[in-house]
């Protein structure tokens, strides 16, 4: 089942001489599930298109489908909510809000939406990623690797369609990184989570199923990874 397509998407950055084109015609299929990873140089256009993905921009042309939906032409507010329930953001520097304990980070997008908590899929997560003895600290009190752990249990909490990470492992030394890793391919195949990993690290974008390299805003390869 086709969860993302990618019809060929365009993104331009101002105008004149001073225009930069970021991506040229992509056009990318993802069925659910799937485990993929995009690399590139930097200024490659990887970080512009998980943006895209995520509904944080809108490309210049060109339209992205999200589990059938059409985000290409939200709102802003439409694309606000949308990206909260649909779509898990994963960043390099976690973004967790520094006042909240980590089960409020965790279940803010759902808090924000006053949902009722699943507390046995809260509890899976946590579990899964190894923070559940973490739940009542601050985000000061945990390290870099068990932030990242707690931002990603807050980018899974909704079930998005998808989960975009952007260079979850360059704030982590190996041990950390390698473990993020792990999480990420854990919750890919326990929950059948459909993950887009972007990396500049070509050892990190081995463990996906699938390989996706940009230059210059174009896919230039498509190649299955290791866990095939």
């Amino acid at each position: 089942m086709e969860i993302l397509k990618c019809d060929c998407i365009g993104k331009v950055y101002g105008s004149g001489a001073n225009q930069v084109r970021a991506l040229d015609k992509v056009n990318l299929s993802v069925e659910k599930g799937e485990f993929v990873a995009i690399i590139g140089a930097s200024g490659s256009g990887k970080s512009t298109l998980l943006h895209i993905l995520g509904s944080v921009e809108k490309p210049t042309k060109g339209k992205v489908l999200v589990d059938g939906i059409d985000i290409s032409s939200m709102s802003r507010t439409q694309a606000a909510i949308f990206r909260r329930r649909k779509v898990g953001l994963v960043y390099q520097f976690y973004n967790l809000i520094p006042t909240l304990t980590i089960q409020k980070n965790i279940l803010m997008p759902l808090l924000l939406d006053k949902k009722k908590v699943n507390q046995e899929y809260f509890e899976q997560i946590v579990n899964s990623l190894g923070i559940s003895d973490k739940l009542d600290f601050l985000p000061s009190q945990l390290s870099g690797g068990q932030q990242q752990r707690a931002a990603i249990a807050r980018a899974l909490i909704y079930r998005p369609a998808l989960l975009l990470a952007d260079e979850p492992t360059g704030n982590l030394d190996q041990k950390n990184s390698k473990e993020i890793i792990d999480m990420l391919k854990l919750s890919n195949r326990n929950l059948n989570q459909t993950i887009l990993l972007i990396t500049h690290d070509e050892k990190i974008a081995l463990e996906a199923d699938r390989i996706i390299t940009l230059e210059d805003g174009k896919i230039i390869s498509d190649r299955r990874g290791r866990c095939v």
